[in-house]
């Protein structure tokens, strides 16, 4: 080795150990602990862990609350990625107006929500949401609506917090989206204007294939981000009312720090990180077909 790969190695090599030790190693463990049946007897006496195989797996695709977590999952995620990405773009195309004012104000107004904690603001949106006194309820009785159990009904409690998680996380892919569209070649968009294109027009053939690597980047996040959705079920609705709310991540909560089955929950988390891995690869063949990897 040369004195610079060397020097390259030592400076890399703490947080080389730091990934492997956070990441690495705890993926390993959990790949292991999914062929066993560990659970609470298991963390007393190392003599009652037995390997069995593909065991948990199976378990898992004969229970039902698992398949019902997996289906909510999938709908959140449908449903939830467009939303996020559509607000976000469009806030970042509203501030890249010339004509708004206060153009940093609103950029940290609409930020803030994605660097508060998960927990209070998901509380202070319980209050918002309540049956009897939420402000959004008393809003929808001034137009002559009555109110709506938002948390306690299966038919609006996943659009509750789809809401929620929307504005939530919509402040992040802004601010990409906002620096994303400040490096839009102002040429292409001038001629496109002279030669008679709308504003829809240069939107979609200059903005959109322009933006389009920011897109993928800020879609592959989104969609990370709602298969592992957990705090703000766990919060708002602890899975219910009836399961409706019940996630993927919540199920494997449950069956590891609620029922101490780890090695079944080992199982989710090794079939939920396959979903990713496979969503994720999905969207980066997309990506490379309309050229933007």
């Amino acid at each position: 080795m040369t004195r610079q790969e060397r020097t390259a190695w030592t400076f890399t090599a703490p947080v080389l150990a730091i990934i492997a030790f956070v990441l690495i190693l705890p993926t390993l463990l959990a790949l292991a602990l999914s062929v066993t049946d560990y659970s609470v007897y298991a963390l007393a006496d190392w003599a009652n862990l037995r390997f069995i195989g593909l065991g948990n797996f199976t378990t898992l695709l004969t229970t039902p609350l698992f398949w019902r977590a997996l289906g909510n999952t999938a709908l959140f995620s449908v449903v939830g990625v467009p939303m996020a990405i559509g607000a976000s773009l469009l806030a970042a195309l509203l501030l890249n107006d010339a004509t708004v004012r206060w153009k940093p104000l609103w950029r940290v107004a609409l930020f803030a929500p994605y660097v508060t904690s998960v927990v209070a603001t998901a509380t202070v949106w319980q209050f918002l949401l309540n049956t009897r006194y939420g402000l959004l309820n008393y809003g929808l009785s001034l137009v002559g609506i009555g109110p709506v159990d938002w948390l306690g009904d299966p038919r609006a409690s996943i659009p509750a917090i789809l809401i929620f998680v929307t504005w939530k996380i919509f402040g992040y892919n802004m601010i990409v989206f906002t620096a994303a569209l400040s490096a839009v070649p102002q040429d292409l968009m001038e001629a496109a204007r002279l030669d008679g294109a709308s504003r829809l027009g240069r939107f979609r053939h200059v903005t959109l294939p322009a933006i389009g690597p920011t897109l993928l980047l800020a879609a592959v996040m989104s969609v990370a981000g709602f298969l592992q959705l957990f705090a703000e079920p766990y919060v708002m609705t602890q899975g219910g009312p009836a399961q409706s709310t019940v996630t993927v991540l919540y199920f494997m909560f449950d069956e590891g720090f609620k029922w101490w089955n780890l090695g079944q929950a080992s199982a989710v988390a090794l079939i939920l990180f396959v979903l990713i891995l496979a969503v994720t690869l999905v969207q980066a063949r997309i990506g490379r077909r309309y050229e933007w990897l």
